[in-house]
C-alpha cells in the first residue's frame, strides 16, 4: 500500500527532441503526426476506462470534481486528496496541507476516471465487517458518497482510487 501513496510530479514532460541531422526527403509523404506526450504514472499502471467514458465537464476552477479521504490502518491514517476545476489538487493530512497542479493529459485522465458509466453501478457502500485495521476510502463526486474498504473489487472505482492516491502526502 505504501507504493500507491507516493506522489507523482505534476509538470508535463518536455517533448523529445527532433533531429535535423537527415536530409529532406524528395518523395511526397504525409507529414508524421506529432510526437505525443508520454503517459502520466497512473496511465501506465493502471487499465483503462470504460471506452464509453468520457471526462467530466468542468464548470469553473473553484468546482470540486472529488474528494477522497483515506483513514484507518494500524497508525490510525487520515488523509485527504481534492480534485478541482482548476486541476489543482489539495491536499491534507494530519501534519500539512498541499496544492499541487496536474498536467493537462492527467488532468483529463483524472476527469475520465470520474465520467466512467461503470461507476454508476458500484455500491454506496462496500466494507468487509471481519476485517480489522483496513484503509477506509470515502470518495465524494458526482453528488454521492462511496464509501469502501476495498475488500470488494470493483475495477472502475479501484481505477479512480488508485489515480487519486498518487496524490495523497506519503508520510
Amino acid at each position: 500500500m505504501a507504493g500507491a501513496l507516493g506522489l507523482v510530479g505534476c509538470a508535463d514532460s518536455p517533448a523529445p527532441p527532433t533531429s535535423a541531422s537527415s536530409p529532406p526527403s524528395q518523395a511526397t509523404t504525409s507529414p508524421a503526426p506529432p510526437a505525443s506526450p508520454s503517459p502520466s504514472p497512473s496511465a501506465s499502471r493502471s487499465p483503462s476506462t470504460s471506452r464509453s467514458a468520457s471526462p467530466v465537464p468542468v464548470t469553473g476552477p473553484d468546482q470540486v470534481l472529488v474528494t477522497m479521504v483515506v483513514t484507518g490502518g494500524y497508525a490510525g491514517v487520515h488523509k485527504e486528496v481534492t480534485l478541482r476545476g482548476d486541476g489543482s489538487v489539495h491536499t491534507d493530512d494530519k501534519r500539512e496541507r498541499a496544492v499541487r497542479r496536474t498536467g493537462a493529459a492527467e488532468f483529463t485522465e483524472l476527469r475520465t476516471l470520474l465520467g466512467d458509466p461503470a461507476l454508476d453501478e458500484v455500491s454506496d457502500f462496500t466494507k468487509d465487517t471481519e476485517g480489522a485495521d483496513m484503509f477506509q476510502y470515502t470518495l465524494r463526486f458526482d453528488g454521492r458518497t462511496v464509501m469502501t474498504d476495498r475488500s470488494v473489487a470493483e475495477p472502475a472505482l479501484d481505477r479512480l482510487v488508485d489515480a487519486l492516491s498518487e496524490w495523497l502526502p506519503e508520510r
